[in-house]
């Protein structure tokens, strides 16, 4: 079990490190796009609209223009010592996003589910991806992947404290972007999809499938 460290997925946000999502930031994101440009200069670090444009396979344009989607949210900043004055880098802002439905304006429903409709869109992307590439990997590879369902039926105070146990159990595992130093030589990037919810169609409080 790997130590407690500052290099761990966190329960709440980091006021210096993460951003929760406020009217302008989820508006700014709530794309597909964005969700995956985000993704990438999270993960992989600062890049330009060329090298983005090549891997998601837009105009540079196009992806110029939703880099300065996210920028106006706060999602992303230019980074002055990679440029060269040809053309622009981009960077995070942040480590990761934390989303409160709740604690948003009701004039926001809109952008709440166009965002949670684009994450939803990207996280499938990639299962289905590491569907197809699985048989590739190492066979400890393959044992260790997962793709499973666990139908159960929960109060939402049941239902909330046990998404909370998940991610307490994540948060005991070293962050992606913590980078090499201090992990075993045999780490490798390992993605953990949390997803939680209400059956689709089910009427809550009511006689079954609405």
């Amino acid at each position: 079990m790997p130590e407690p460290s500052d290099k761990q997925w966190p329960l709440v946000p980091d006021a210096d490190r993460d951003v929760l999502l406020d009217s302008t930031s989820l508006r700014a994101s709530a794309h597909p796009v964005r969700v995956r440009i985000l993704g990438m200069l999270r993960i992989d670090g600062p890049s330009t609209a060329t090298a983005l444009a090549a891997r998601l396979g837009l105009n540079s344009g196009a992806t110029s223009y939703h880099l300065r989607q996210l920028a106006s949210g706060g999602l992303i900043k230019e980074d002055p010592e990679l440029g060269t004055g040809r053309e622009r880098w981009w960077r995070a802002a942040h480590r990761s996003s934390f989303f409160k439905p709740g604690e948003l304006d009701p004039d926001d429903t809109e952008a709440s589910v166009a965002y949670l409709r684009a994450i939803s869109l990207v996280l499938a992307e990639w299962m289905q991806q590491a569907a197809d590439e699985r048989p590739l990997l190492p066979r400890e590879w393959q044992e260790a992947t997962s793709f499973s369902d666990y139908p159960l039926l929960l109060t939402a105070e049941e239902a909330g404290r046990l998404v909370g146990e998940l991610k307490e159990v994540v948060s005991r595992y070293r962050h992606a972007d913590a980078g090499r130093a201090g992990a075993p030589p045999d780490a490798e990037p390992f993605h953990i999809q949390l997803q939680a919810f209400v059956r689709p169609g089910w009427e809550v409080g009511g006689e079954g499938k609405a």
